[in-house]
C-alpha cells in the first residue's frame, strides 16, 4: 500500500510539472498582453489579471485546521505532495489573491512590485494555515500561478513597507522543527499575537517567517533552498541569507511569499524575469545584480 501510494504521488508530481513547463509559453503570452493594456492607457492597474492563474477555491475545500489533521500523521514526502494538490486545486485564502504593490528603486529607477499580502496558505479567510514546504513544491506553484519568489531586497522592501509587523516567535530548535504538530503550533502563535494586535487578514504581514527566495548562491548549490528574513526591525533579520539546507528542506520557520511575475518600471509594465536577468536594471530588484530566474 505505501509503495502503491509513493509511485502514485511521484506520478501526479511529474504530471505537475510537465504540466507547468508546458505553460509558460502562454503565461509569457499573457504577460505581453497585460503589459499591452497598460501601455494603451488602460486607467487601473488590473491586478486581477495577475492572479488568474490561481484557480478558484472550491466551496467544499478542506479548512487549514482540516488540512493540518489530513496530513499529521503523514511523513514528510507525502505531506508536501498533498500541499502540491491543495494548492493546485486553489485552496488558499481569498485575501492572498489581492496583492500588495511595493515600491523600490536604485539610482534613477524606480520600480514597483506586487506581492501576496501573506505567506502561502491552505484554507479559507477564517481558518488558513499558512503552510512552509520545500523549493520543489514552492517552485511549481509559484510557475503554475505565474509567481515568482522573492529575492533579499524585496523582503527587505516587504517589510519596511509593512504596517503589520510581528515581532518573532522562534521554536525550540529539534527533530520537531519539521513537523505538522510545530507548522500548526507556530501558526496559533502568529494567530494570537495577529489578533491582539488588531491585524486583519489581508493587510501586508511581515516578520512572522523566514522567507524562502532567489539567490545568485544556488547557481552554483542547486541542490540547496535559499531562506532569509524573519526580521526584529528595519536592517535586523535573525536570518541572514542562507543556503545551508538541501531544496527537499522545510521547517515551520519557512514562509512562502509569491510576487508577481509583472514589475512596473517607471511606470511601466516589464516582465519582471527581464528585469531580474538585466545587468544594467537588476539592481533595482536585487542587491546581487542580475539573478536568473528560469
Amino acid at each position: 500500500m505505501g509503495q502503491a501510494f509513493l509511485e502514485l504521488s511521484t506520478l501526479n508530481w511529474n504530471l505537475h510539472l510537465k504540466w507547468s513547463f508546458t505553460r509558460r509559453h502562454s503565461l509569457k503570452l499573457a504577460v505581453s498582453a497585460l503589459c499591452a493594456k497598460y501601455a494603451h492607457g488602460a486607467s487601473d492597474r488590473p491586478l486581477a489579471e495577475m492572479t488568474r492563474g490561481i484557480p478558484p477555491r472550491r466551496d467544499q475545500a478542506m479548512t487549514g485546521s482540516q488540512f493540518a489533521d489530513s496530513v499529521s500523521s503523514a511523513d514528510r514526502p507525502q505531506r508536501e505532495h498533498a500541499i502540491l494538490d491543495q494548492l493546485l486545486e486553489g485552496n488558499l485564502p481569498r485575501f492572498l489573491r489581492r496583492l500588495v504593490p511595493i515600491k523600490l528603486n536604485h539610482e534613477s529607477v524606480d520600480a514597483t512590485i506586487f506581492v501576496m499580502p501573506e505567506y502561502l496558505a491552505i484554507g479559507d479567510d477564517h481558518d488558513f494555515l499558512r503552510i512552509p514546504m520545500n523549493l520543489h513544491t514552492a517552485a511549481a506553484i509559484a510557475d503554475r500561478f505565474n509567481f515568482v519568489l522573492p529575492t533579499k531586497k524585496m523582503v527587505d522592501a516587504i517589510y519596511d513597507q509593512s504596517h503589520c509587523r510581528f515581532v518573532p516567535q522562534p521554536l525550540p530548535p529539534g527533530d520537531r522543527m519539521t513537523s505538522t504538530s510545530y507548522y500548526r503550533a507556530h501558526n496559533d502563535m502568529i494567530d494570537k499575537q495577529s489578533q491582539a494586535r488588531g491585524f486583519t487578514p489581508g493587510a501586508l504581514m511581515a516578520g512572522h517567517k523566514k522567507d524562502v527566495v532567489l539567490t545568485n548562491r544556488l547557481r552554483s548549490k542547486r541542490d540547496r533552498i535559499a531562506i532569509y528574513g524573519w526580521h526584529r526591525a528595519v536592517g535586523d533579520p535573525i536570518q541572514p541569507l542562507s543556503t545551508v539546507h538541501g531544496a527537499g528542506y522545510a521547517d515551520y520557520s519557512h514562509g512562502i511569499r509569491l510576487v508577481s511575475k509583472t514589475v512596473l518600471i517607471d511606470g511601466r509594465p516589464r516582465p519582471l524575469s527581464a528585469i531580474l536577468e538585466n545587468a544594467s536594471l537588476a539592481t533595482v530588484l536585487s542587491d546581487e545584480g542580475a539573478i536568473h530566474v528560469s
